[in-house]
């Protein structure tokens, strides 16, 4: 379950950022002051797999992370949430972060998972 870290460093640009974590997921968010939120970053796995999903509000969607011939990170494998043979590995993430994000407050999880499944 993600968990907020506090005393996260401000730049002074208006927004601000917050950070979340589990074991599994990283996520970073900016806000307005009016609670909008309008980038995040979503950096998932663990070791050498770990990835990220960056979107920003006024750029859509960038990846990064280490390319791999398994499409699908070993570790979603082992707990059972890999999707059905055909089905994108997105759709894995997707999951995955829903479970994780119940105690966020609903305006981040409602963003950040809608995001994800446009993704």
């Amino acid at each position: 379950m993600l968990h907020e870290i506090l005393g996260v460093a401000q730049d002074g640009s208006g927004v601000q950022r917050r950070w979340f974590h589990d074991a599994y997921f990283d996520l970073f968010v900016w806000q307005t002051e009016q609670g909008e939120t309008t980038s995040f970053q979503l950096c998932y796995g663990v070791d050498s797999s770990e990835r990220a999903l960056e979107w920003r509000k006024d750029h859509g969607w960038f990846e990064d992370g280490k390319t791999s011939v398994e499409p699908v990170p070993r570790k979603i494998l082992i707990v059972g949430l890999a999707p059905a043979a055909g089905a994108d590995p997105a759709d894995s993430i997707t999951s995955r972060f829903e479970v994780a994000a119940r105690a966020l407050p609903d305006s981040i999880r409602t963003a950040v998972t809608a995001r994800l499944r446009e993704y």
